[in-house]
């Protein structure tokens, strides 16, 4: 039986993440901020998974993890998934409280995770699946911060599979665009009608579609690497720039 360790599996891409695993077989570790939703994950998924309040801002408790004792300790997949974003203010604007908790998260706690975790994935040949964002190709107003942590991820991610080259595992970015979960809604502060206006209309990714994808990059052949995918529902596109013009 393998194991994955999912981060953020409180909501979004993570929790439905856990379902995918544990349904397919697999036991899952996952952690999160909130524990009234790892305790109800818990009860729905019973001994396939392992609960754990973890702030990937908190280096020691990610650390942690690489210490995890029996068989939640045979860690085959770590995906990378916690991540979140300041609001879509000018940089002056953002308070640096916001900032910092979105480096520190999508950036620093992904490491420390990622580096203690590396001797287990090698014994194992295993897989690191971490999440960027589409954002780290594209720019848009508002998006500096978060941006910048998105493109550091991928080449995070490209050059760890340099580091990991003949060690048998295997390292992937994945880069989402629109996708409707409750990332909008934790970026606003809580406010459900900007998440709600800004899908209006369209038909975004779904947080199932992503665990899909997860399913299928941890299926594929041992000797297959998929170094980046890029995805986008088929009603957004990068075309366009923004130019501003005199009145």
């Amino acid at each position: 039986m393998k194991t994955i360790l999912i981060t953020g599996a409180t909501s979004g891409f993570g929790e439905a993440t856990a379902r995918k695993f544990a349904a397919g077989g697999w036991k899952v570790v996952g952690t999160g901020r909130r524990r009234d939703r790892l305790r109800t994950l818990q009860q729905e998924l019973g001994d396939a998974f392992l609960p754990l309040e973890i702030d990937m801002r908190d280096r020691a408790a990610v650390e942690s993890l690489a210490k995890l004792e029996g068989p939640w300790s045979e860690i085959d997949l770590l995906l990378n998934n916690a991540g979140l974003a300041p609001p879509t203010d000018p940089l002056p604007k953002t308070e640096w409280d916001r900032i910092e908790q979105v480096i520190e998260t999508n950036i620093t706690g992904l490491v420390a995770l990622t580096r203690v975790l590396i001797p287990k994935l090698v014994e194992r040949k295993g897989q690191v699946i971490n999440l960027s964002s589409v954002a780290a190709t594209y720019p848009y107003k508002g998006g500096a911060v978060y941006a910048g942590t998105k493109a550091f991820v991928r080449q995070f991610s490209l050059d760890l599979r340099s580091d990991l080259a003949g060690t048998g595992v295997r390292v992937t970015s994945v880069e989402p665009g629109m996708a409707e979960t409750e990332f909008t809604i934790v970026r606003t502060g809580g406010d459900e009608a900007a998440s709600e206006k800004l899908y209006a209309g369209m038909k975004p990714m779904t947080a199932g579609d992503l665990a899909d994808l997860f399913w299928w990059l941890a299926n594929l052949p041992p000797h297959l690497n998929i170094n980046t995918i890029e995805l986008m529902p088929v009603s957004q596109s990068f075309a366009g720039f923004t130019v501003s013009r005199e009145a």
